[in-house]
């Protein structure tokens, strides 16, 4: 245990641009990994002969649901897992084991109520998400099945940040790995060769899901984790939860509000324009994800580092790692998005062969993903506030691009533009975001650095007093 124990320490002594690599690395290869799940689903759903863009379409209308499951493994995971990683850098492995339990609690409690709530009313969630008596039918066969297996989604999700959090970066990657190979693998086994259509595309995912979460219960209940799931643990405490729900209701707004948005989205464009426009969302969305992911891998590595010597009290090697990420995240969601602004149709022509629906995408594409050119900034920053305990500032943020500017901005400017507002609200709010992020972090952390010199200076002071 004590070995395992030491493994941490190299968060707070390892050189930051190695370090980096070595954790970003294994965090873009697992985010990757882990978006192949909805994603090859949907590339050889599209392709289903005879019916591949109806299908497409139902599978699409899902997203909302999927996106809220993963929502409530992040407000357990990515609440608890940098509050475990500051104790860390503190030596308090009692207390970092406690938040890991009480998350592992949080995750079997959302699960349950999840899969209850959206089995009894998935029909109506289904319609208002944007399906129509073409598409319902592959939507219920998608998510009835894909609900069966939130626990494992939430579970894989959600406790695979501890894993990354305690600098196993490799193994985290790993747990997601495990799940994605069996799913890319059965994907087209259970589709074509079975017959089962979307249903055995649904199977799939839970099985390969279901793997996932049991690869990352088994490490963090062995010895080789840095700490211990321990059932003990799980037995929920007023305390940690309420610090642990207050730092995740950032990433949970961020990926819940994703379902909002894409609500919003499909309930206009099936107004404005039918169901192949809702057909081009259900793609932008997975484009979206393919752009963002790798990002979000490198912020996810990061992220460890600077709550470990957060906690540590070592402000260069904080500073350090947020500007090395900053620039990082920037170029590398620049390029993609570039990409998909110049060359549109590399992006559409994966996703199906029907020339119409192809098209249409390639030519709204430039436009809808004109703004995440520059998102890499907000990420870095956003993360960056959930790596320090930042709670209130990055709810704030989380609400601002898409509860605050992107809804609004999808109902009011159709009205205007027709169903090109739609997708322009994108680019709009994703600028303006932007803009106030970068203000808000620049003020905000030249304070909390401040506040870091000042604990410093106490501290000698109370080692001379001592």
């Amino acid at each position: 245990m004590q070995e395992s124990r030491g493994k941490d320490e190299r968060l707070g002594s390892a050189p930051i641009g190695r370090l980096m690599l070595s954790m970003a690395v294994p965090a873009v290869a697992a985010q990757l990994i882990n978006v192949l799940y909805n994603i090859v689903d949907r590339i050889y759903i599209g392709h289903i002969e005879g019916y591949g863009a109806e299908a497409l379409t139902g599978v699409g209308v899902t997203f909302p649901i999927i996106m809220l499951i993963s929502a409530f493994g992040a407000f357990a995971g990515m609440g608890g897992a940098p509050l475990a990683s500051i104790e860390l850098g503190r030596k308090d492995y009692e207390k970092a084991e406690k938040i890991l339990g009480n998350s592992a609690g949080l995750i079997v409690v959302f699960s349950a109520i999840l899969t209850v709530l959206f089995l009894v009313f998935k029909t109506p969630a289904l319609y208002a998400f944007g399906a129509s008596d073409l598409t319902i039918g592959y939507a219920d066969d998608y998510i009835s099945i894909y609900l069966l297996g939130t626990v494992f989604v939430q579970a894989a999700l959600g406790l695979n940040t501890f894993i990354s959090g305690q600098g196993a970066a490799k193994t985290a990657m790993f747990s997601v790995l495990i799940g994605a190979v069996v799913n890319i693998c059965l994907d087209p086994v259970l589709i074509f060769v079975a017959g089962m259509g979307v249903k055995g595309a649904a199977f799939a995912t839970v099985l390969s899901q279901a793997l996932s979460s049991a690869w990352v219960v088994c490490f963090l209940a062995s010895k080789r984790s840095v700490v211990r799931l321990r059932l003990k643990n799980m037995r929920l405490e007023a305390g940690i939860v309420g610090k642990t729900m207050a730092l995740g209701v950032s990433p949970f707004i961020m990926q819940s509000t994703e379902s909002l948005v894409i609500v919003a989205l499909n309930a206009g464009l099936q107004k404005y324009g039918g169901d192949i426009y809702v057909g081009t969302m259900a793609i932008l969305t997975s484009i979206m994800q393919l752009i963002v992911i790798p990002v979000q891998g490198i912020t996810q590595g990061v992220q460890p580092i600077i709550s470990y010597n957060y906690g540590a009290g070592d402000k260069k090697r904080v500073k350090d790692a947020f500007f090395r990420m900053l620039a990082v995240s920037f170029s590398v969601m620049f390029v993609l998005a570039g990409i998909a602004v110049l060359f549109p149709e590399v992006y559409a022509g994966i996703f199906t062969g029907e020339g119409e629906l192809s098209d249409l995408t390639a030519s709204v594409m430039p436009v809808y993903f004109l703004g995440i050119t520059i998102f890499g900034i907000q990420t870095a920053c956003q993360t960056t506030f959930v790596a320090l305990g930042q709670a209130l500032v990055s709810v704030f943020i989380a609400l601002l691009r898409k509860v605050m500017l992107l809804i609004p901005l999808a109902l009011i400017l159709p009205r205007f533009m027709g169903v090109m507002g739609i997708y322009r609200a994108e680019p709009i709010a994703d600028i303006t975001s932007v803009t106030a992020t970068a203000i808000i972090f620049t003020v905000t952390f030249k304070k909390i650095l401040r506040n870091m010199d000042k604990n410093d200076m106490i501290d000698a002071s109370d080692n001379r007093e001592g």
